[in-house]
This record gives C-alpha cells, sequence and structure tokens, in this order.
C-alpha cells in the first residue's frame, strides 16, 4: 500500500528538526489542505501524511514552517529570515508506492530528494 512520509533535518545544527510545523496541500485545480502537523522529537511525522485510499495520483505540496523553527532555537537572522517557509511541490504518479519526501534545511539553505 502506498504512502507519504517526510522527516526533517536541520543541518546546520546535525540533529533531526523536532517540532516542526508542516502543511500538507493538494493542488490539482484549487488549492486544498489536507493535513496540518508538527514533527517529533525524531524529525518525524507520527503516521503517514496520507495513505489508503487518500492517497491518489496528484499534484501535492509540503509547507514547513523552517523560520520559525530556527527562532525558536535561538538562531540570530536577519528580518526577513532568506529560509523561511519551505514550499515543496510534487506529484504522485504511483500512489501504490511509498513517496518519502525530506527535508534537508538550515538557516541559509534547504534540500530535498525522493527517498525510500
Amino acid at each position: 500500500m502506498g504512502r507519504l512520509t517526510t522527516h526533517v533535518l536541520d543541518t546546520s545544527h546535525g540533529k533531526p528538526g523536532a517540532g516542526i510545523r508542516v502543511e500538507l496541500w493538494r493542488v490539482d485545480g484549487e488549492r486544498r489542505s489536507l493535513r496540518d502537523v508538527q514533527t517529533n522529537a525524531d524529525g518525524r511525522c507520527d503516521k503517514p501524511l496520507l495513505e489508503g485510499e487518500d492517497f491518489v495520483t496528484g499534484e501535492y505540496e509540503l509547507v514547513f514552517h523552517a523560520g520559525d523553527y530556527f527562532a525558536a532555537q535561538g538562531v540570530n537572522v536577519p528580518t526577513p529570515r532568506f529560509v523561511d517557509r519551505v514550499v515543496l511541490r510534487f506529484g504522485i504518479a504511483e500512489p501504490s508506492q511509498h513517496y518519502h519526501v525530506p527535508l534537508l534545511v538550515s538557516p541559509w539553505s534547504f534540500s530535498t530528494y525522493r527517498g525510500s
């Protein structure tokens, strides 16, 4: 059964991104909110963001509130923040597969990839 998962790694501190707000949106036609969760101590969500019959082909966005996380960590960053909300738009073509979308983030950069 397919599912969508994510996790966040704070590359500037070398640790999981714990307590980061993550929004999931479906963006086919109209933009519709599906989930609004927070990462756990391991930088992961406690359960898949989507799975089962809710996990269908289409375009989605994950919005990571990284700037708020770094501010809570006491990181001194300029206003406006260079990295604030990280928006990742991606497509699900094979809903029978596992899509893992990790975020590696610092106050100055981010990257992602399709994990397993």
